[in-house]
């Protein structure tokens, strides 16, 4: 359960990162300063009106970057192959990695949740559904999320709307593969049952998890996230690392070379911030000075 947050929301707290979203990157050569804006999926726009210093923060730089560029992500050639990564390319089949029952619970539940019966989808993998179940339940049971209203689109699209450049950290093709191919299918269905076996708690979790991020409280979100079960859905540590560390450390090298050429504004899941291999430590290790805006 816990895995699904992280990936949607990707994560002791080094820097003392409690009630804070926006950090100042300066020092180490840099002209201008950069920033760095953590979000959340799942949250309002609203959130905007409450961080202090952002619009000054990004009226401030000339190029933003984000984990991917959000307009490639809605090309024709972005749906196709995301359609090719979500399918199992073997001959394996839901029926086959599932038991009847187990088989009859997740059908009744994409039925309900997802509109569609697997019968329809026989290959779709189990990481397709356990990755929208959270955003599909939330949907359902939390008025103002409005999923085409995310922070990441938002603020790309100012971006181009004033002529800054929009750059990302990953392509789409990574992240599908993060998503879709990090993990065997039978482990991908082993976390799909673990979902579903308590959808209020997942349903809850989620709930905490972005009243944590509404309240800009890194320390809580890092906390919920670290939060095991003893079952079968904690995450193992291969596949935090996949999820968080790694990504951090590539970041980490890739941001140095894209501040010293312009002021950037850089926009990561607030999840990737904290903690002593998150991205504000690592860019302190390195001889920046990270400051929270206030």
């Amino acid at each position: 359960m816990k895995r699904n947050l992280l990936i949607l929301f990707v994560a002791s707290l080094a820097l003392n990162v409690n009630a804070q979203l926006l950090w100042k990157v300066s020092g180490k050569g840099l002209s201008k300063p950069s920033y760095i804006l953590g979000t959340h999926h799942l949250a309002p726009l609203s959130i905007i009106d409450s961080i202090k210093g952002l619009q000054t923060a990004f009226d401030a730089t000339t190029q933003i970057i984000g984990e991917l560029n959000m307009s490639e992500v809605q090309t024709p050639a972005a749906m196709q192959l995301m359609q090719q990564k979500m399918m199992i390319e073997n001959d394996t089949t839901l029926q086959v990695l599932f038991t009847p029952e187990q088989y009859a619970k997740i059908n009744n539940f994409t039925k309900e949740n997802l509109g569609f019966d697997l019968s329809q989808m026989p290959k779709v993998k189990p990481a397709f559904i356990d990755n929208n179940a959270v955003v599909i339940l939330y949907m359902k049971h939390v008025g103002n999320f409005k999923p085409q209203e995310q922070l990441d689109t938002y603020f790309q699209t100012k971006a181009l709307e004033k002529g800054k450049k929009v750059g990302a950290l990953e392509t789409l093709d990574f992240q599908l593969n993060l998503l879709y191919n990090s993990m065997s299918l039978r482990r991908q269905a082993e976390l799909l049952l673990c979902e579903l076996s308590d959808v209020d708690k997942l349903i809850n979790n989620a709930k905490e998890l972005t009243s944590a991020y509404m309240n800009q409280e890194l320390d809580t979100m890092y906390e919920i996230s670290l939060e095991k079960n003893g079952a079968p859905c904690d995450p193992l540590p291969r596949e935090m690392d996949a999820i968080i560390s790694n990504r951090n450390k590539a970041w980490s090298t890739k941001l140095p070379a894209l501040m010293t050429v312009e002021p950037t504004f850089v926009v990561v899941g607030a999840l990737h911030l904290p903690g002593e291999e998150g991205l504000l430590n690592l860019l302190k290790k390195q001889g920046y000075t990270l400051q929270a805006v206030r």
